[in-house]
């Protein structure tokens, strides 16, 4: 009962988080620094895991999402200081658990940036679910609203917003002008499992 407690006070968090800014658990033992990587052994203890994770979601969507946020760049930081390959911003990353990772760590390790993102998806998928199964494979306002297109705008803008914009008909839009509405539509045609 007390992990059920935990897991929706941090989904809450999240959700509250990801109304201000662009947003289960982490075993934080399992992350690697950049400075221990040079004495770690070829496989690292947490890549198995992400190995797994990846066969079960589907790669094309993560690349396409990679693509659109940095062109598939892991040591890229944009003006607003939204971080590698996904565009990770530092408020977003701490509550998912990588507090204790200075941004400078988090650029140079690429699987640590990968297991973020899908925490932050397993995250979002989480706080979404309802809307997940009540508006999938429905349009609104000509939108047509899937599953992997729901997560990626819930990655633009945060599920906060995704809930917005389903209920209110509230479109939102980040520092280059890319809206909650676009990510709806470019990413509705992947098939994703979490």
């Amino acid at each position: 009962m007390k992990k059920t407690s935990k897991l929706v006070l941090l989904t809450s968090f999240i959700s509250i988080l990801s109304a201000f800014a662009a947003s289960p658990m982490m075993d934080t033992s399992k992350v690697i620094l950049a400075s221990e990587i040079k004495e770690t052994p070829t496989k690292l203890p947490f890549e198995e895991k992400i190995v797994t994770n990846f066969q079960n979601l589907n790669k094309d969507f993560l690349r396409a999402i990679a693509r659109k946020e940095s062109s598939n760049n892991y040591t890229i930081v944009n003006k607003w200081g939204y971080m590698g390959k996904y565009q990770f911003g530092r408020t977003t990353l701490d509550a998912l658990g990588y507090s204790h990772i200075s941004n400078k760590e988090f650029l140079s390790t690429p699987l640590v940036q990968e297991e973020a993102m899908m925490k932050l998806l397993q995250s979002n998928k989480y706080i979404l679910r309802r809307e997940i199964r009540k508006y999938s494979g429905t349009a609104i306002n000509g939108v047509y609203i899937t599953e992997s297109g729901l997560l990626a705008a819930a990655h633009l803008a945060g599920p906060g917003n995704v809930k917005l914009f389903l209920r209110d008909n509230i479109n939102v839009k980040d520092g280059l002008g890319t809206s909650l509405v676009d990510y709806l539509d470019i990413f509705s045609n992947y098939k994703v499992k979490i």
